[in-house]
């Protein structure tokens, strides 16, 4: 390995090398077990939790050499490669815009808004260009439409998110509307104050019918649009779980839990259960089947079920006001398309 100022040595494999506030120059040197693996490829599984999206930004804004040459993302190693990265990628500035799109509104005054965010709208934009496809039908784009500004504690990006939801997750999120605003909720975010429930269905019955998962999250090495509870050095992460109903049907037996989180991380809940051996029904990234078939074959082929979205609604939200420091408690049920698939489940 050769660092920057420092001595060559023989070629070995590269540390993993965990981003800190500026590591750069970074210098490796690939080793004969990296033969035929792209360059960007063999970044990501180096530069620790940088995402393959960032790597390729590195490698195209020319702040990774390879022998002292430009290169691209898709060049095949050979082993023995002098690979710099000389600094970090500039992404270029996110600006979210503004589309009118249908909202509910469960509560609404000068301070903060709590929108019931419906399964499949993504809460603020990715990376992309503001042409991008993806970076369309967003929450941030509808509130902006709506209120025409929010807080700006969050960036051009993200106006007045104070905490997040997955896509395919429906229910309550709380919006702040002034930076003064935003900046209280989200301390009481950060001091776990605030207090959020949630409603899941998950595959099998729980040894236990209630209980707290402790296990801290991390992104998965290998997968990265996944977290894993299977890296040490994780961020901590707590989830109180309570089962509601058991349903033991012909397509197998399910539990309705009612879920509390003292934590944020992404997609904690979903992660924390599949850990348990009990992925939310409908969320294949996580090992639920697509389609839930009957588990004795001599029932006819149409006994299957499948959901085009987590069963993941967060349910009720508990927080102090941010102006008047009175107690906010919101609620909302279950959504019709949820509480369809229960029905059609029972039945089967």
């Amino acid at each position: 390995m050769t660092r920057a100022g420092g001595s060559e040595t023989r070629p070995t494999r590269a540390l993993r090398l965990v981003p800190v506030s500026d590591p750069y120059p970074i210098s490796l040197i690939s080793s004969g077990e990296d033969a035929g693996k792209r360059l960007d490829q063999y970044l990501v599984s180096q530069l620790g939790e940088v995402s393959r999206a960032r790597v390729r930004q590195l490698v195209e804004q020319g702040k990774v050499l390879v022998n002292d040459q430009h290169a691209k993302p898709s060049l095949r190693l050979r082993g023995g490669e002098r690979i710099q990265v000389l600094g970090s990628a500039q992404a270029p500035p996110l600006r979210a815009v503004p589309e009118d799109i249908p909202l509910e509104m469960v509560y609404e005054d000068d301070d903060l808004a709590v929108i019931n965010k419906p399964a499949g709208m993504m809460v603020h934009r990715g990376a992309g260009s503001t042409d991008d496809a993806r970076n369309r039908g967003t929450l941030v784009n509808a509130l902006l439409h709506r209120f025409g500004s929010l807080s700006r504690v969050g960036g051009e990006a993200r106006p007045g998110l104070v905490h997040r939801l997955d896509k395919d997750t429906s229910g309550l999120i709380v919006v702040a509307k002034n930076d003064e605003a935003h900046r209280k909720l989200a301390l009481e975010f950060a001091q776990r104050r605030a207090k959020k429930t949630y409603i899941a269905l998950v595959h099998g019955w729980l040894q236990q019918d209630h209980g707290t998962v402790r296990t801290s999250i991390s992104r998965d090495r290998v997968r990265r649009t996944r977290m894993t509870t299977r890296r040490m050095g994780g961020r901590e992460a707590v989830t109180h779980y309570q089962a509601r109903r058991k349903l033991d049907t012909v397509l197998g037996k399910f539990t309705l839990l009612e879920l509390k989180i003292d934590t944020g991380r992404t997609h904690q809940i979903r992660v924390h259960l599949a850990s348990l051996g009990h992925p939310v029904v409908g969320d294949t990234l996580y090992g639920a089947p697509r389609v839930i078939k009957a588990r004795d074959s001599r029932h006819p082929a149409e006994k299957e079920l499948s959901l085009p979205r987590n069963f993941l609604h967060a349910t009720g939200l508990e927080l102090v006001h941010p102006r008047t420091g009175k107690v906010l408690s919101l609620s909302q049920p279950l959504p019709l398309d949820l509480l369809e698939f229960l029905e059609c489940l029972e039945r089967h």
